[in-house]
């Protein structure tokens, strides 16, 4: 992003993360707000695996272990381009000045548990990301992470809620683009 005395140029088109908890609905959130904003849907965690970008497989968590400084390398340039999606269940890694509108997605707890057992998730794994969810992790992880403004959080129960956050999302890269 070029720099003018301190201050940042708007880049044309604009910078969003959908952060959340795995299971409160971002994949789905993220391809549908791409198909209706024309904007690039980044999927950091199929990036990780398609790329490598990873230390290996973490046995405990089924899950593997992100290389944050090698998937902030792969995403340099996509983001100072501008018009991006990046769904990815955390964000204090990413550098502040890539994005212009944090969402953190939130979901009731036994919609969440349902969700997240029909994916398989049984022990540590389950338990940790529904009380990950409780104690709001990822909202405070995101508001310590980025400027207040930015940082929005929003219901993600239902497709209903899927539909009302990417019509009020797709208004505000509107707006951000006029």
């Amino acid at each position: 992003m070029a720099q003018s005395g301190g201050v940042r140029k708007k880049r044309e088109r604009p910078n969003i993360l959908i952060t959340g908890t795995p299971g409160t609905g971002k994949t789905t959130t993220s391809a549908a707000l791409a198909e209706a904003t024309n904007l690039r849907h980044v999927n950091v965690g199929d990036l990780v695996k398609e790329k490598n970008l990873h230390d290996g497989w973490d046995d405990e968590f089924e899950c593997y272990v992100i290389n944050e400084d090698l998937v902030c390398d792969e995403l340099e340039d996509l983001m100072e381009e501008g018009g991006n999606i990046v769904d990815h269940h955390g964000c204090d890694f990413f550098p502040e000045r890539w994005f212009d509108h944090i969402v953190v997605l939130q979901t009731d707890n036994s919609v969440l548990y349902d969700r997240l057992t029909k994916r398989g998730y049984t022990g540590k794994k389950l338990s940790n990301n529904i009380e990950c969810e409780i104690f709001q992790v990822l909202l405070e992880e995101a508001k310590d992470s980025y400027p207040e403004d930015i940082v929005v959080a929003l219901r993600s129960d239902s497709i209903e809620d899927v539909d009302r956050i990417v019509s009020t999302l797709t208004d505000w890269v509107r707006s951000y683009s006029s």
